[in-house]
């Protein structure tokens, strides 16, 4: 059976994701076969796998990190937010089903059995288990029959290590809270905490360090300085939407739906060097962009409302009509339709008219659609003609058919069937798939075409390979957390487990 050490925070976004990730590459170097494991998460960024599962991509990070396939057992529980109080709740890859809080609560001590066969099915094929809990383990209103921090803890006899963000502030007291609200039998289980986020000098930090040492008796296992290793975000907490490139010659605005979903779509469109690539969401922000992208959503119909409500849609029509382009993926592809119809109430039930800047129709199916496709882009029309015969890869997830009339573009599968699955309309772009411009040639072609527009010449100075880079992303995370970490001590911290 596996060894395992579990990552948990003191809040969401203290980094958790991101140590975890660090900690699986450092293993896999070090010769183990490391897998990584997170009984409960809650995102709207998710993955198909390809034996059609959906997973949250945290744990698709952890596991590329581990040079390992992204496997369900991995995340056997999915919470996909819907409102601001229910979710879609995803079980071993497969939906069951919306639920409020309220209700899950009462049915999550269910789901115990299932999760500890994942676990223990992936603790019986490797040598470690890198296991990341979720936001808190001291929200003391969520601790009774807990699935995801110290009662996954006290599931798998894992070891803990606390994580602080000392970026946000009053790390010391977080971690001191944190650990002094856990009962007797939790505090067992902490063998150490991380100071993240650091800059500056540590030596300055270094008084904190023992005094917090000695009020908890838990060692400060290492002090991670603020890194910008480019992994992918977690949720809607990423910084990414507050970036941009200064002086760029190209504009690329995502529309930040309320419930945007798979923004990781758009992470490759930041290695076009000469674009920057900014979340906008209100009408102000917008300004003149060179492309407008709609990204997916959790609830399409609820988003398109709220495009109406800001006036954000009346500036996308403004900026169609001047023949400048935009793109759609999955909800927001669904967006640029004439109508969109709700027969079974999957969203608000009914129909709503949609931008109508491509002619079809979409209907939410009972039916989620959980698939991996690759294959060409046929017969593209406009700005972006060039994408014509070029290749793409990704997956699908979404619930609705989009049906539409003569003279439009779809995609054609490797294996010589066409699908209906994306669509365009003069400088009009839409598609279900997601990852569609992880591609080095699709990235160029979008890039070089709006470059042309502005009466400029694309220098590609270099081929972009999302795989290289990401490996090297890996090596880096590792490489700052051998030296920012007491490898030793979590090693030791493994070989023992529970005392």
């Amino acid at each position: 059976m596996a060894k395992s050490i579990m990552i948990q925070g003191t809040m969401s976004n203290a980094g958790k994701s991101l140590i975890a990730a660090g900690l699986c590459r450092i293993f896999t170097q070090d010769g183990y076969r490391v897998v990584p494991f997170k009984s409960q998460n809650m995102a709207l960024n998710s993955y198909i796998t390809d034996d059609g599962l959906e997973m949250g991509r945290s744990q698709v990070t952890q596991a590329e990190a581990a040079k390992r396939a992204p496997d369900v057992r991995m995340n056997p529980i999915l919470l996909k937010p819907t409102s601001d109080k229910g979710s879609q709740v995803i079980v071993n890859g497969q939906p069951i089903g919306n639920m409020d809080a309220e209700d899950y609560f009462k049915y999550r001590n269910q789901l115990i059995p299932q999760i500890m066969e994942a676990y223990e099915s992936l603790s019986q094929e490797n040598d470690i288990i890198v296991i990341e809990g979720a936001g808190s383990p001291a929200e003391i209103n969520l601790k009774q029959d807990d699935i995801v921090n110290m009662g996954m803890a006290k599931l798998a006899k894992a070891p803990v290590l606390i994580a602080g963000d000392i970026d946000r502030g009053g790390v010391f007291a977080a971690l001191y809270g944190t650990y002094m609200l856990l009962d007797d039998s939790e505090k067992n289980y902490v063998k150490g905490t991380i100071i993240n986020k650091f800059r500056g000098d540590v030596d300055i930090l270094k008084p904190g360090l023992n005094m917090l040492r000695d009020l908890i008796n838990i060692p400060v296992v290492g002090v991670v300085p603020y890194l910008n290793v480019d992994i992918d975000d977690e949720d809607s907490l990423t910084e990414r939407f507050k970036r941009v490139k200064s002086q760029s010659l190209l504009d690329i605005a995502v529309i930040r739906l309320p419930r945007i979903s798979n923004f990781t779509d758009f992470n490759a469109l930041e290695h076009i060097d000469c674009a920057s690539v900014r979340y906008i969401s209100s009408v102000g922000e917008l300004c003149n962009p060179d492309l407008i992208i709609i990204p997916g959503t959790k609830n399409t119909m609820g988003d398109l409302k709220w495009l109406r409500e800001t006036g954000i849609e009346a500036s996308i029509l403004k900026h169609t009509a001047k023949g400048k382009p935009v793109f759609g993926i999955c909800g927001g592809y669904q967006m640029l339709c004439e109508k969109l119809k709700d027969p079974y109430e999957v969203e608000f039930g009914g129909e709503m008219k949609g931008l109508g800047l491509i002619k079809a129709t979409t209907v939410f199916t009972q039916q989620k659609i959980r698939t991996r496709v690759s294959g060409e882009f046929q017969k593209v029309d406009g700005i972006f003609k060039g994408l014509s015969g070029k290749h793409f890869e990704g997956y699908e997830i979404h619930m609705g058919q989009t049906d539409f009339t003569n003279g439009f573009t779809i995609l054609t599968e490797n294996n010589g069937r066409t699908k209906e699955d994306g669509a365009s309309s003069g400088n009009i772009y839409g598609s279900y798939v997601h990852g569609i411009f992880d591609s080095d040639e699709v990235l160029f072609e979008i890039a070089d075409a709006l470059m042309k527009e502005k009466g400029y010449k694309y220098d590609r100075n270099s081929i972009f390979d999302s795989k290289s880079y990401k490996d090297k992303q890996y090596d880096l995370l590792a490489e700052a957390l051998r030296t920012s970490l007491d490898m030793e001590y979590i090693y030791e911290v493994i070989d023992r487990g529970i005392d």
